[in-house]
């Protein structure tokens, strides 16, 4: 056995003297000129992104490969859920990062503004990865400068993006788990017709309530007969899978219908016990994408401040990129709309014993 033991010191392992040694202020020309002082919190706030949006594409790899497996366990669904909800508590501190940045103000800003010209934020090749990663590809984009977004890189950087835009993503990994959950048409149990079934005997009802009414006279009763009416439109439209797929093809969809009545299933059914993770994952990429927004919509806010409608140092539009970004860029936003879908629980399709007995995990091969 060998006496030997080994140790590993603090600042070894963390790296720190790279680290503490990678911020060069530009602003610092020569020995006889000083540095801009706020260009050190500048650069130190920049990194520390990067840091985080490593992290976060650690984690984003990570679900992306228990997703690429055939049989996902309840396991897997729970470090799933634990791995969106560990992003989303790091998106927050992006957010919250811009607050030190803003201490900050324009005129410390402009003191060595002139000095980061091409560079920019945009070129953050780690959180461009990330948006293709998470499903943002480029016939999605707005576009920047009029080109596409991978010209900002080269070399290897260049060839990564272009070979992960090629590549499956997270939202398509996520439609086609949904899309092979067998639970929308169980023995004894087709959820869509039952479902459908509910919808209407919802809108019969509630026009049956207001014509019924002794509290509204008639033109009132008119009015909310035809809002309910332009409800059953919407309805009608939902339930026509040739529409929601022609909805697809133009883009103003995204998830597939199959994908989006298993949606609409797992929040219909949340309290069974088996859904409760499902559940909650779907809930965890919505809070994401809004997250992500979020931060898009701090990040123009803060340019606003800073720079009011100047151009952007990598030559962009400024704070006209970003907000066209901000909803745009989106990716989960069908799943959000599922609640529009939603019905009270009173029409709520009950699910037979022996239905709720086979709920499970595994689903079967498309």
């Amino acid at each position: 056995m060998s006496d030997k033991t080994s140790s590993v010191h603090y600042i070894n392992y963390l790296d720190l003297d790279k680290i503490l040694d990678a911020q060069h202020p530009l602003s610092k020309v020569d020995e006889n000129t000083n540095e801009a002082h706020e260009e050190m919190l500048f650069i130190i706030i920049h990194q520390t992104y990067e840091l985080w949006f490593k992290q976060i594409i650690h984690e984003v790899t990570s679900i992306m490969d228990l997703f690429k497996s055939e049989k996902i366990d309840e396991e897997n669904v729970g470090l799933i859920v634990g791995r969106v909800a560990r992003v989303n508590k790091i998106l927050e501190v992006l957010v919250k990062q811009l607050d030190i940045l803003e201490t900050m103000t324009s005129l410390d800003f402009l003191d060595f503004r002139n000095y980061l010209s091409p560079a920019s934020g945009f070129q953050s090749h780690q959180f461009r990865k990330l948006e293709v990663m998470l499903g943002l590809k480029i016939k999605n984009r707005h576009q920047f400068g009029g080109c596409p977004y991978h010209s900002q890189f080269t070399g290897d950087k260049k060839k990564e993006i272009l070979e992960i835009e090629e590549s499956i993503s997270l939202f398509d990994l996520v439609e086609n788990w949904l899309e092979r959950i067998p639970f929308l048409k169980m023995k004894d149990f087709n959820f869509i017709e039952k479902y459908k079934k509910a919808v209407w005997e919802m809108i019969d009802n509630e026009i049956a309530e207001i014509n019924n009414s002794d509290v509204l006279n008639e033109n009132d009763k008119s009015i909310r007969v035809k809002m309910i009416d332009e409800n059953k439109k919407y309805f009608e439209n939902v339930f026509n899978e040739q529409n929601h797929a022609k909805s697809v093809a133009e883009g103003t969809t995204k998830l597939s219908y199959k994908a989006t009545m298993s949606a609409l299933l797992i929040n219909l059914y949340r309290e069974q016990p088996i859904l409760h993770l499902p559940y909650r994952f779907l809930r965890e990429l919505v809070d994401m994408d809004h997250k992500i927004a979020a931060w898009r919509f701090r990040h123009v806010q803060m340019v606003e401040k800073m720079l009011g409608q100047k151009i952007g140092t990598g030559g962009s539009s400024g704070q006209g990129y970003l907000k066209k970004t901000v909803d745009q860029h989106r990716l989960f936003e069908d799943i959000a709309n599922i609640a529009t879908l939603m019905i009270s629980r009173q029409y709520l399709p009950k699910l037979p014993d022996s239905i709720k007995s086979e709920l499970g995990y595994n689903f079967t091969k498309k």
